[in-house]
Order: C-alpha cells, then sequence, then structure tokens
C-alpha cells in the first residue's frame, strides 16, 4: 500500500475508530441516567418549565433513546462511507452489508460492557434500537444512492 492508499484509507476509517470511541465512552459510566441527567435535566427543565419531574424524567429516558437509535444511525453510514471510498471494488459491493455488521457487532459489545457496569443497565432492546438506527441510515442512503447513480456505479455522497 503505497503512501497516497494509507492516507485514503486512515482518513476513509479514522472516523469510524473515533466514532466507536465515543459509543464506547457513552457506555461507560459517564454516560450513565444519573450523569447525563446533570446535562438533560436542566435543558428539559428549561424547555418544559411547567412539567411534573416524571415527565421530565420519561423525556430524559426518550432522549436517551433517541441517542442510542442516532450514534448507530452515524456508525452505519460513516461505516458505509470508509468501504465506498477506502474498500477494493469488491467489498464496496456489499459495503450496506459490512456497514450493518459492525453495528450489529459493536452494540452487541456495548450492551456486554454495560454489564459489567452497577451504573449502567444492559439490554437486548439497546441493541435492537442501535440496529434499527444502522439499519434505517443504510436504508436511506440506498434509496438516495439509487435515485441519483441512474446508469453509474451507486455511491454514497
Amino acid at each position: 500500500m503505497n503512501i497516497s492508499n494509507r492516507r485514503v484509507w486512515f482518513w476513509a476509517y479514522a472516523p469510524v475508530l473515533i466514532w466507536t470511541g465515543v459509543i464506547f465512552f457513552l457506555s461507560s459510566p459517564s454516560g450513565s441516567m444519573s450523569e447525563t441527567s446533570l446535562i438533560i435535566g436542566p435543558i428539559l427543565r428549561w424547555l418544559m418549565p411547567n412539567a411534573a419531574p416524571d415527565t421530565i424524567q420519561t423525556m430524559h429516558q426518550y432522549v436517551r433513546k433517541t441517542a442510542h437509535f442516532t450514534e448507530y444511525a452515524v456508525l452505519g453510514f460513516l461505516v458505509c462511507r470508509a468501504v465506498s471510498v477506502a474498500a477494493s471494488p469488491t467489498w464496496r459491493n456489499w459495503r450496506f452489508s459490512l456497514a450493518l455488521l459492525l453495528p450489529i457487532l459493536i452494540a452487541c459489545l456495548d450492551e456486554f460492557n454495560q454489564s459489567f457496569e452497577p451504573s449502567r443497565t444492559s439490554s437486548i432492546y439497546d441493541v435492537l434500537l442501535d440496529i434499527t438506527g444502522a439499519a434505517a441510515m443504510l436504508l436511506f442512503l440506498y434509496f438516495i444512492g439509487y435515485k441519483h447513480s441512474v446508469g453509474r456505479e451507486r455511491q454514497i455522497p
């Protein structure tokens, strides 16, 4: 692999590695409900000043679940982009499958890691939500790529 190819590979896969690190950081005690409530709680109370504490807690849980979906949608995008940019043509044909397989693996490892943290809970439903986020992004990319690539190889932007 020459210098130019290494540079392309690095710029394609570095965001995937960094984002995976962010996901694992968020699965640490720093991403627990009690920690995120220090940031999300005041924002929710500012947005809904008359809301009951139970409502604020429920909304906080919705924000956290939305974060699961979103962080894995971003991961799906980054993996698909990396494979599309830096992989061989054979691997590019499998970019959507690979971009779903890696988030599945990371979601399982993430929840497994959380099972050892006393301040965190581990749930198969979170894994399913993570996979759904990645799959939704990949479907979006597939359909956008399909509509904009009539007569040429599909590429993500």
